[in-house]
């Protein structure tokens, strides 16, 4: 990976910085498992592409749980803050690289779709979060990442042109919304993202198995 005429790096959190997507796939199978009850299915699997609602609905229906949707809701969500707080790691190699690039003078910034009170307790807790200008979050932008905002949000606050701003991301539609909006994409291999991999090599303008041998690569 080369950063010649790079000048700012927006991450995205989840899948990318931190390992923290089978927090997400395993927090109702958590939930239902504290109260005693037997997971009888992949329920991950089934759930990964519902919202926090519609999933709460389904494991609310099908585990008749007397619960109201909302505080299954909020149920999942105390898990999900618990990890973030006590367990959520970096993936490997994200501290080297985030070093490298600020010893070059690259300005870096957040942009996820994760609840800042999340985001903020896992990267205190892992010290990174001082290596970021500012912690972008989708529902403060009022916009997902299938729309473009938040990355021209935090390209502003580090007053970089999008063809001179890296986005790293490890969800094949947001590496799309990114290149389309002009910036450097970079993919990045996360196992909850394993099936979209031939498509985001193909997607994005540069492709990272991991962060180590982008150091080592930067570095030469």
């Amino acid at each position: 990976m080369q950063i010649r005429n790079i000048q700012g790096a927006i991450f995205d959190m989840d899948g990318t910085l931190l390992d923290s997507m089978p927090v997400w796939e395993h927090a109702s199978e958590r939930y239902l498992q504290n109260k005693g009850i037997k997971v009888r299915e992949r329920l991950s699997d089934i759930l990964f592409s519902m919202s926090m609602q519609k999933g709460a609905e389904y494991v609310k229906e099908n585990y008749h749980l007397a619960e109201s949707v909302d505080e299954i809701v909020a149920g999942v969500n105390n898990i999900v803050y618990t990890a973030y707080e006590k367990e959520v790691q970096p993936k490997e190699g994200v501290r080297e690289l985030l070093d490298t690039l600020q010893v070059n003078g690259i300005k870096m910034a957040v942009a996820t779709s994760t609840d800042r009170p999340m985001v903020e307790a896992a990267l205190k807790r892992t010290g990174l979060f001082s290596y970021f200008e500012q912690i972008f979050t989708c529902t403060e932008v009022g916009k997902g990442k299938v729309a473009p905002d938040i990355y021209y949000a935090a390209a502003d606050i580090l007053g970089t042109e999008p063809k001179n701003t890296l986005v790293f991301e490890d969800a094949l539609y947001a590496i799309g919304t990114a290149k389309k909006a002009g910036f450097v994409t970079v993919g990045v291999y996360d196992d909850a993202s394993r099936k979209e991999q031939g498509k985001i090599k193909e997607q994005a303008d540069i492709y990272l198995e991991g962060f180590v041998s982008a150091v080592e690569s930067l570095q030469r």
